[in-house]
């Protein structure tokens, strides 16, 4: 199992909306960066990833889950572009801010750190761990 971040800007897509989508999930649509769209198709179903408000509050505030493979992107025509669809699992208890990663030096090589623009991207199983338990998930989903 591999473990993600999914950027989203709350105004326009946020975890109450995540949520309200229901098991079913939603397509992560939108993504127009290759390195993004490569990191959606090395997912797996069951890989677990954090769901991030860009912009506003900038802090992880849910779980989720990728419950359908990288497939084309239902919101352009050009073949391009794939997404996967992702589903809510549980919402962080005590959202983990950029601050706070930054501040932590067990994360300083997370990729949110150090790679901020980038949408969708890769988080090791021990930064996973970290920004779980700063959360308040302990033991952290898996």
């Amino acid at each position: 199992m591999a473990f993600w971040l999914f950027k989203s800007e709350p105004d326009s897509w946020s975890w109450d909306n995540q949520k309200a989508a229901g098991s079913k999930g939603t397509e992560w649509t939108g993504v127009r960066n290759y390195q993004a769209r490569n990191n959606m198709r090395a997912m797996k179903i069951g890989d677990k990833g954090f769901f991030y408000h860009s912009n506003e509050g900038l802090d992880v505030v849910g779980i989720v889950e990728v419950c359908a493979l990288a497939h084309h992107d239902s919101s352009t025509e050009d073949q391009r572009w794939e997404c996967v669809d992702i589903r809510a699992v549980k919402d962080v208890p005590n959202p983990v801010t950029l601050k706070d990663v930054k501040a932590n030096p067990k994360l300083e090589k997370m990729a949110l750190v150090t790679s901020m623009r980038l949408s969708v991207q890769p988080v090791q199983p021990d930064e996973w761990k970290e920004v779980c338990r700063m959360g308040g998930l302990v033991p952290a989903p898996e």
